[in-house]
């Protein structure tokens, strides 16, 4: 995180798998088209990007990690992005909060659930905010997937190690 903005401003990091919809979020929260880039290539936030925000209670900085998972991009770069999404959630003193981004349209991952294992076991405070709620992806022939059955599925297996459950967000991009 040594590239990161030298600042007191406190930081609310947004992390989740590779194409959860992080950047698409992002752009919603500011009401702008292209603040972050988007992309239906999983992969394309590949460094920690820093938005300066400024609300009724002053300035912070939203901030932007590179999605862990599936990536077009070879190991070596996956590893380091690994590397320094890890430095900066165990190392960034003005670090807030982490919104632990989670897409509703499918089952529980594994590595989303790895992912807030770690934030628990590190103490970092953690919102889960599952993405595309409004979406109903087709999954057979005539079967779609139920975002709400996929949310409580995430629900009963965090539940097992989790004394008390996270704070939840419900988010669509589009309303």
């Amino acid at each position: 995180h040594q590239d990161c903005p030298q600042t007191k401003l406190p930081e609310v990091a947004f992390i989740g798998r590779s194409n959860v919809g992080k950047s698409s979020l992002v752009n919603m929260l500011t009401n702008r088209k292209n603040v972050a880039k988007v992309s239906k290539n999983p992969g394309k936030t590949q460094t920690i990007n820093h938005y300066e925000i400024t609300t009724g209670d002053g300035k912070w900085f939203l901030v932007d990690l590179p999605g862990y998972g599936f990536a077009n991009a070879p190991e070596e770069a996956r590893r380091q992005w690994a590397e320094f999404t890890r430095d900066y959630l165990l190392n960034r003193s003005n670090l807030l909060s982490v919104m632990l981004l989670i897409d509703s349209t499918v089952k529980p991952q594994r590595l989303d659930l790895e992912c807030l294992e770690f934030l628990g076991e590190h103490s970092i405070p953690v919102t889960v905010v599952f993405t595309k709620v409004d979406k109903k992806r087709k999954i057979k022939a005539g079967k779609r997937a139920r975002p709400e059955e996929n949310v409580e599925m995430f629900c009963r297996e965090v539940s097992e190690y989790w004394e008390e459950m996270p704070p939840m967000i419900f988010t669509s991009s589009k309303s």
